[in-house]
C-alpha cells in the first residue's frame, strides 16, 4: 500500500512569519497535533503542539506574571513568529512511499506526523491514526493471511493423536479464591 492512499490534503499549514497564537488557534479548530511550516507550498519546518506549549507561558505563570510577582521571561504567543520555535530539519516521505516505510518512520523516530512532499512541495501529511487506519483496512479486508501473521498467544497444544501417553501430565485447575469469612470482634474479658 501506498502512502498517497492514506495521507490527508489538503494540509492545515502555517507560514514562519504566523505567531504562536495563530498555530494553536489552527491546531484547536482542526483537532490536529502537527503542523508543517510552509513558504510558497515549500516545506521549510514542521510545528506541534508540544512546541507551542513549551513556548507558552502556563495559567500559573501568566498570574504571576500580571500580579507582578514574576518577571515575564516567556514568548509573548501573539508577537512570537513561528519561525523561533519551529523544527527545520523535518523527515518526510513520498506520496508513492508505503504504508509499512511510514510506520516505521514513525516508530522509530518516535512522531506524530510525516509530512508528503512531491518535487519538493508539500502535497500531504500523514500520522499515527492514519496508518492505524491502513492496518485497520488490512484487517477488515482478510487481505493478512494466516501464515502472514504470528500468533497473539502461545501455539495450541498438539492434538491428542499426537500427544504422548508418557509426556502427559495433569492440568492444574485454577479455582477461585475462598472468601475468608467476616471476622468476629473478640469477646473482652471482664476485669
Amino acid at each position: 500500500m501506498r502512502i498517497e492512499d492514506w495521507m490527508k490534503f489538503p494540509v492545515h499549514f502555517v507560514r514562519p512569519l504566523d505567531s504562536i497564537a495563530q498555530a494553536r488557534a489552527v491546531l484547536e479548530q482542526f483537532r490536529i497535533n502537527q503542523l508543517p511550516v510552509v513558504v510558497d507550498d515549500r516545506l521549510v519546518g514542521i510545528v506541534t503542539d508540544r512546541d507551542l506549549r513549551s513556548a507558552s507561558p502556563s495559567v500559573a505563570e501568566t498570574a504571576a506574571i500580571d500580579a507582578g510577582t514574576v518577571e515575564s521571561l516567556m514568548l509573548d504567543p501573539e508577537k512570537t513568529p513561528i519561525a523561533q520555535v519551529m523544527t527545520e530539519h523535518v523527515l518526510t516521505l513520498t506520496p508513492k512511499d508505503s504504508v509499512e516505510q511510514a510506520t516505521r518512520v514513525l516508530l522509530k523516530e518516535r512522531i506524530g506526523a510525516i509530512p508528503i512532499v512531491e518535487k519538493d512541495r508539500l502535497v500531504g501529511i500523514v500520522c499515527r491514526s492514519d496508518m492505524l487506519g491502513a492496518f485497520l483496512g488490512v484487517l477488515s479486508s482478510g487481505a493478512v493471511g494466516a501464515s502472514d501473521t504470528k500468533p497473539a498467544r502461545a501455539p495450541q497444544a498438539k492434538s491428542k493423536a499426537s500427544r504422548s501417553k508418557t509426556t502427559s501430565k495433569p492440568k492444574k485447575t485454577i479455582r477461585p479464591a475462598k472468601k475468608s469469612p467476616a471476622r468476629k470482634p473478640k469477646k473482652r474479658a471482664k476485669r
